[in-house]
């Protein structure tokens, strides 16, 4: 187990480092000069000069060669110094603490929602395969994979929020404000991960070591807890870990529609005012964290299956 965590672990900082020069190069890559973003998120795009560029340019160590540019922004970042929004001049660690926080609290519930929920549905829809349960159980979940989130979330506005008054239907300010985008959220992964789960219980059931524990006559209950939900869990947390790990920076649709200051929406008004320093901050949060949550996910994988450390 040690040694196939730290296979695992080796490959962290390698992925990580990549990543952070894939998101360095970022703006060159598409023609952007993060000098004149600067200037124009400061000053106004009419009054830009060229002598106001190139005083930027020089104040900001951006008349450095690339390599050098690079190892002055990793130590920087390494530091946990990311820098200034153009925009709101204030920390981007700040600014991207707030909405982590917020994104995290809302895709945690969420994910942590759709897993618990998923099992006992998946397994009563094996269970009771090709019956009523089943076929109910098959008829949700594939309806709740064809309504997209920019579908429910303004339908769950006007019923909720606005005919009924029941929950609020913008902003974040209270338990009650989570509501509405964590059943926004919930539809779709809990579909998948019901379906993820029916199918892997399906196959397990056949396995020879099921047929195995029930021709020794050990207890329904038993097999089920003992040898088939174990294994079956397998692709079901597969499935959740990818999915947390987009969710969290992946969310901007519900977190505009509800008006969330959430880590998408940061990201989204960042884009659209051009703030380069916030955009890669964000981008970076993003990949580390799925980076992270995939290599937990296969630990945990690893600890429900042994062979898998095999490998």
């Amino acid at each position: 187990m040690v040694r196939y965590l730290l296979r695992r672990l080796a490959l962290m900082p390698i992925l990580l480092v990549a990543a952070s020069i894939l998101i360095f190069a970022m703006p060159y890559m598409i023609g952007l000069d993060p000098v004149k973003s600067i200037v124009r998120a400061r000053i106004g795009e009419r009054d830009i000069s060229p002598d106001a560029v190139e005083r930027f340019r020089v104040e900001l160590g951006l008349d450095q060669p690339l390599p050098m540019q690079y190892a002055v922004w990793l130590g920087q970042l390494v530091r946990g110094d990311l820098g200034y929004s153009y925009v709101s001049r204030t920390p981007v660690s700040e600014i991207i603490w707030r909405g982590f926080r917020i994104s995290a609290t809302l895709t945690g519930v969420t994910i942590g929602l759709a897993f618990v929920l998923s099992i006992p549905l998946g397994l009563i829809g094996a269970l009771y395969e090709n019956r009523w349960p089943d076929q109910l159980i098959v008829l949700l979940s594939q309806t709740g994979i064809v309504i997209p989130s920019y579908v429910l979330g303004p339908l769950l506005v006007l019923l909720f929020g606005l005919h009924w008054g029941l929950l609020p239907s913008a902003g974040w300010r209270g338990p009650s404000y989570v509501v509405l985008p964590v059943l926004t959220l919930l539809l779709r992964p809990l579909a998948y991960f019901v379906q993820v789960t029916r199918s892997s219980v399906l196959e397990v059931l056949g396995a020879d070591y099921v047929r195995t524990a029930r021709a020794k006559g050990l207890p329904q209950r038993r097999v089920i807890g003992v040898h088939v939900l174990r294994n079956s869990l397998i692709p079901v947390v597969t499935l959740a870990g990818l999915w947390l790990g987009s969710s969290i920076g992946g969310s901007v649709i519900v977190e505009v529609i509800f008006a969330i200051p959430g880590l998408g929406r940061i990201m989204y008004d960042a884009a659209i005012a051009g703030d380069l320093p916030l955009m890669q901050a964000g981008l970076i949060l993003f990949i580390s964290l799925v980076v992270i949550v995939n290599t937990l996910t296969d630990f945990v994988c690893a600890v429900l299956n042994p062979t898998i450390r095999l490998t």
